[in-house]
């Protein structure tokens, strides 16, 4: 079919612009969901933009715009995720940490600003989804799906989280729908062992009253160095993660030995400034220097809340993310 004949084929770049640009947030959003990777999702929509533009006249209008898209982006990720495994990733050690809880395997995850949420379009995912939307971005979802077979990820977040009938997915995947009604089944049953099963229905509102004194209280504690006061706002059970470290922290005394060794060895409280990742309250972090009046960036932190008490601290030390924050590379401070 030629160009001219396509009934979608654009005369020109600008005009495709106007045909693909609506999904790009959302296509972003899908591939950070696969790949755990906010700076990866950026690429894989780039490639799946150029991609779609090269292979325009293939394109014979059976399914939506939008479906295409989808499936042209959900195959990028698969190969990038086969391109991962087969190059081994070493997790630098931390220096000198307190023993943990417990160690698991390294899962590699980056933050999400909420900022990037907020020009996404408001499509309804339809009854065939099972998560809520800002369920299907929080932390504790996006690391749990990390533990996932790729082709099991990617048709859970299609059908799931987005909605997509199952026949749909198996075409998206170029797999039977057999198949992946087997692959649903069992990265469901994997998704809900993964899960933490508290009540978030219970945790206060995002941006309310009771979130910003809670947040508030935690960042006090902080920036003062209060070790103790830090830890009565957790949960008992409040568990420390820090990706792609494989190392866990769980409950008051295992959080409150970690802490102070970590400060210990900083030799100063941090600063904060308030942010937020994954639909959850987070902060980044920033070590003064003790020379000049200076503080630089040094990771950021991300909070789960459950009634009014953190449930889960989850650590980045890789501060490259900072500018997707709108977050400086360094603070002035009083000394």
């Amino acid at each position: 079919m030629s160009s001219s004949a396509h009934p979608l084929a654009p005369a020109d770049r600008d005009a495709f612009a106007a045909l693909a640009e609506p999904h790009r947030r959302e296509l972003q959003l899908h591939c950070y969901r696969i790949l755990g990777s906010m700076q990866d999702a950026e690429d894989m929509v780039q490639e799946t933009l150029l991609a779609a533009w090269r292979s325009l006249d293939a394109f014979e209008g059976r399914a939506s715009v939008r479906s295409w898209l989808y499936r042209i982006a959900t195959n990028r990720c698969l190969n990038a995720l086969r391109a991962r495994s087969r190059r081994p990733r070493e997790v630098q050690a931390m220096n000198d940490p307190p023993e943990p809880t417990r160690r698991t395997e390294p899962i590699w995850l980056e933050p999400y600003p909420d900022v990037l949420l907020e020009d996404l379009p408001d499509r309804s995912p339809g009854p065939a989804a099972r998560y809520e939307a800002r369920e299907s971005i929080e932390l504790a979802f996006i690391a749990a799906l990390q533990g996932l077979p790729p082709r099991q990820r990617a048709a859970l977040v299609l059908r799931d989280v987005l909605g997509f009938r199952t026949a749909e997915v198996a075409e998206i995947l170029d797999a039977g729908e057999a198949s992946v009604k087997g692959a649903l089944q069992r990265a469901r049953a994997a998704l809900e062992a993964r899960l933490p099963a508290a009540d978030r229905d219970r945790a206060p509102r995002p941006n309310s009253a009771r979130e910003r004194q809670l947040v508030g209280r935690f960042a006090d504690a902080v920036e003062s160095g209060n070790i103790d006061e830090l830890v009565s706002l957790l949960t008992d059970d409040a568990l420390v993660t820090m990706p792609p470290q494989p190392l866990e922290y769980q409950g008051h005394d295992a959080i409150g030995a970690f802490l102070r060794n970590r400060e210990e060895l900083r030799g100063a409280p941090l600063r904060v400034v308030p942010t937020r990742a994954n639909t959850q309250p987070a902060f980044g972090c920033y070590v003064p220097d003790t020379q000049t009046a200076i503080a630089r960036a040094y990771g950021l932190m991300v909070l789960t809340l459950e009634g009014d008490a953190i449930s889960a601290i989850t650590w980045f030390g890789d501060n490259s993310v900072f500018p997707h924050f709108g977050l400086p590379r360094t603070l002035r401070i009083s000394r």
